[in-house]
């Protein structure tokens, strides 16, 4: 079965979650069963770059990462969208593996592959309420009890906040899933802002001033707080 791909680039440095700073490539898959209010890449999923989604096979896509990548990267992300809607995504993950290439995935936990299993970092990353999205507790607890007991890699939880419901969205499910690590993740609310000098600023205050909501909370006493680094470095700019 063939892969839909909007995108591949890189090698890069991941921004995001629990390999914040990695060198990797990016595979950005298309399609997506959430429709978040403020997300940074509707091109995956409202159809207006439609035009440009290759349908791949696994060979294929790995030979477009040497192309673009070389002998130069160690680690591939797959993106979306949300790549977990993809079943045929296992035959890729095992030839990555081959080539002893570790696999990184970031998905809102909506839905559950049994290659999941399989990934070296797994980000699930449920949606708070400023996204307008509701989070399926019975498919997230059913996810994280399994990849608790199965996972061969490891895992984590990542919250993006973008007001005080979603802290308190996150503390939530901090004390739903203890046993899980958990990041916090500014949001960025400025997806259009054009100069990345403002947007940097901008973000940098919203990073500050999570951090210090974050240290008076009681609950949120075991989490890891993170800005999204490549908005500090490239602005809104795409495939970098």
């Amino acid at each position: 079965m063939k892969i839909p791909v909007i995108e591949i680039f890189g090698p890069t440095i991941q921004g995001e979650g629990m390999v914040i700073g990695r060198k990797t490539m990016f595979i950005r898959t298309a399609g997506c069963d959430y429709s978040c209010s403020w997300c940074d890449s509707t091109f995956t999923w409202d159809g207006s770059e439609k035009h440009l989604i290759k349908m791949m096979e696994a060979e294929e896509i790995m030979q477009t990462l040497y192309q673009k990548g070389g002998d130069q990267f160690g680690h591939v992300t797959i993106s979306g969208g949300n790549p977990a809607l993809l079943s045929q995504l296992s035959r890729l993950i095992d030839l990555l593996h081959h080539e002893q290439i570790k696999v990184a995935i970031e998905t809102q936990g909506s839905r559950w592959q049994s290659w999941f299993t399989k990934i070296d970092d797994l980000t699930l990353s449920p949606k708070p309420p400023s996204s307008g999205m509701k989070t399926n507790y019975q498919t997230l607890d059913f996810i994280i009890d399994s990849l608790q007991h199965r996972q061969k890699g490891e895992y984590s939880l990542k919250i993006v906040i973008f007001d005080e419901g979603d802290l308190t969205y996150a503390e939530q499910i901090h004390k739903r899933y203890p046993q899980a690590k958990l990041f916090l993740q500014v949001g960025n609310d400025e997806i259009g802002m054009e100069s990345s000098d403002k947007l940097m600023e901008h973000l940098l205050q919203k990073y500050e001033a999570l951090i210090e909501r974050v240290m008076t909370n009681n609950i949120l006493k075991d989490v890891r707080v993170l800005p999204q680094l490549h908005t500090f470095l490239w602005g809104n700019k795409r495939g970098v």
